[in-house]
């Protein structure tokens, strides 16, 4: 009997942090994965479908890609430029992509494979929460929702209270998490931020055909970053090896009324042990995670 992979649906931002490519190169290359489609999301969503084309081409994958929401529902963009698209001269890609039906596609997938779905969100949440609103059945047709996003815990040093998904669609941000859904699991920055890279490690070991993609586009994220943090990749990785982190139940509320730019989007964590309601505890975070297995887990799906 061939066992069918696992049915994925990408949301992402690939082109400003290097770690969307990084996690968009694991799922084209791990087996175990049935990518159904990719949807972009924040400023110059065609540069980064662009991106995200040139990569399954370099993966010889032919995956839908659709541009989505460019701008947060309510307020400013504050990450207007896709800069990684620079390099999109030294690789194939589609330049043109239909415009406008990202939701509808992410629906219509969705609606096609009832329960079967993992949507995984690794960009700001303003996609997801259209979705939610405008079909609102559809986070009970999902398998799940995986979510790199937040802040859980204020134990890691050097982590604020602020994570970049969560904050640049505060209102998405809140939406998405008050939304009904069967499973919704958090990787937050508090845990991704533990499982890190120097970049002359990540050049020697981005020399697979499909990883010289990611290190090329990289080459825009190295003028400023020494060292790469693998944010997304480790919430994809978790759905295929939940070992990787260990995960606690609770409740995430959102803080999205704040007229306070450091308190906006904030990501407020009551574990289930603490809840009056204990049925409350409708999502689920990563508390701790096992950087040398999620390093193991992650190469493996290249050789």
């Amino acid at each position: 009997i061939e066992l069918m992979g696992i049915k994925i649906l990408l949301d992402t931002d690939i082109g400003t942090d290097i770690d969307d490519a990084v996690c968009l190169a694991y799922l084209l290359a791990n087996p175990d994965c049935d990518l159904m489609g990719i949807t972009t999301v924040s400023g110059e969503a065609v540069k980064r479908a662009r991106m995200a084309d040139a990569m399954c081409r370099a993966a010889g994958k032919a995956v839908p890609i659709y541009p989505g929401a460019e701008e947060p529902l309510l307020v400013p963009q504050i990450q207007d430029k896709a800069q990684q698209a620079v390099q999109l001269k030294n690789w194939e890609h589609e330049a043109g992509f239909p415009l406008g039906q990202a939701v509808p596609f992410l629906a219509q997938i969705i609606r096609s494979n009832p329960q079967e779905i993992i949507l995984l969100s690794i960009g700001p949440m303003t996609n997801i929460a259209l979705l939610f609103r405008l079909d609102p059945e559809i986070p009970s047709l999902l398998k799940g929702l995986v979510s790199m996003c937040g802040v859980f815990s204020n134990r890691t040093a050097g982590v604020g209270p602020q994570e970049w998904n969560a904050l640049l669609d505060p209102h998405a941000t809140a939406m998405v998490y008050s939304s009904r859904l069967k499973f919704h699991r958090s990787i937050g920055l508090d845990v991704t931020v533990k499982v890190r890279m120097k970049v002359e490690e990540f050049r020697d070991r981005f020399q697979s055909p499909l990883l010289r993609v990611v290190e090329d586009f990289a080459q825009v994220f190295f003028q400023e970053a020494k060292t790469v943090i693998f944010h997304d990749p480790l919430a994809a990785a978790t759905i295929f090896d939940p070992d990787i982190c260990v995960f606690q139940k609770g409740l995430v509320e959102v803080e999205y009324t704040s007229p306070h730019e450091k308190v906006r989007g904030m990501t407020l964590w009551t574990p289930d042990s603490f809840l009056a309601e204990p049925e409350k505890a409708r999502h689920e975070v990563a508390v701790t995670v096992n950087p040398d297995r999620f390093f193991t887990h992650y190469f493996s799906v290249f050789e």
